[in-house]
């Protein structure tokens, strides 16, 4: 995020970033994290979690001898036992002969069932979540459209299936300083031409008229620079397979929205009228001047 500083201030540098397993260790919101880190952290630390979940109980046999029959006293041994002992799968080959044996397998079993009940239901909660795959331009332009000066973002649905009753929101952030001298960041809702969309099933094009309500009038590429200023883009709709709401988020920076600029078009249709979004030219655009000319 970029800050207007003004003269005579100091910078001051941010404490370190926590680790990752620093911060997924702490006691709250655990659940929340588990459902957001990336898959192969997830798959890393449930591995982790159960070689070390083995390694613990297998140490715990191995403090009394001949605990398990057939087991050799090896803790090898006793490590595959209690891989065994934690899945319930029993093959008979090695058993508990001692009471103290006995009471740690019926530990090992009741949170052997817990730790697979809970695993169970984070990868269900991971995989059920509705999630909409989105696809935003990587760049808005500010072109003439019907006569006025427009800002202009694209978007499309990359699923077959539609999403309905969508609804976007385009919000600009902008740092200012108040009347005390504070600096501050202001939200601005621009007003869109269309909102809303009964059936966002291939591109919608998101129009904002630069008027003189819109606080983009006057404005140019290095005054959005100098004012830090992002695009906040958001679309929420209902999807027409989950029957549940999804929605989309995308942040435009200060150097992708581009002046003078119009994007190429997308849409054709072929012989037997079938609508074909052309996602190879999605994020191209042109240059409105050399164009005219």
């Amino acid at each position: 995020m970029t800050r207007r500083r003004r003269p005579g201030t100091r910078r001051i540098q941010a404490p370190p970033e926590r680790s990752l397993l620093r911060r997924l260790l702490e006691p709250t919101d655990l659940y929340y994290r588990f459902l957001t880190i990336p898959w192969s952290v997830f798959f890393g630390l449930m591995t982790v979690s159960y070689l070390v979940f083995n390694l613990f109980f297998a140490a715990l046999y191995r403090l009394q001898d001949d605990s398990i029959a057939e087991s050799h006293n090896t803790f090898a041994n006793a490590f595959f036992f209690s891989v065994q002992t934690m899945a319930t799968i029993g093959y008979g080959e090695m058993r508990p002969v001692t009471t103290y044996a006995n009471i740690l397998v019926s530990v090992e079993v009741l949170l052997g069932l817990l730790g697979f009940a809970l695993g169970t239901g984070l990868i269900f909660a991971r995989f059920s979540r509705p999630t909409a795959r989105i696809l935003f331009s990587r760049v808005a332009v500010v072109t003439r459209y019907d006569g006025q000066l427009t800002l202009m973002l694209r978007t499309a649905n990359q699923r077959t299936n539609r999403i309905l009753d969508a609804h976007v929101s385009l919000t600009l952030a902008r740092d200012v300083v108040t009347a005390e001298g504070r600096d501050v960041r202001r939200l601005y809702s621009l007003r869109v031409e269309r909102t809303h969309s009964p059936m966002f099933s291939l591109s919608w094009t998101v129009l904002h008229t630069i008027d003189e309500t819109s606080p983009l009038l006057g404005a140019t590429q290095q005054d959005l620079v100098d004012n830090g200023d992002e695009l906040i883009v958001t679309i929420v709709g209902l999807d027409e397979t989950l029957s549940q709401t999804v929605h989309g988020r995308h942040v435009y920076r200060a150097h992708d929205i581009l002046f003078g600029r119009d994007f190429r078009d997308i849409l054709s249709e072929t012989e037997d009228g079938t609508q074909v979004v052309d996602y190879r030219v999605f994020n191209e655009t042109f240059d409105t001047e050399s164009e005219a000319e």
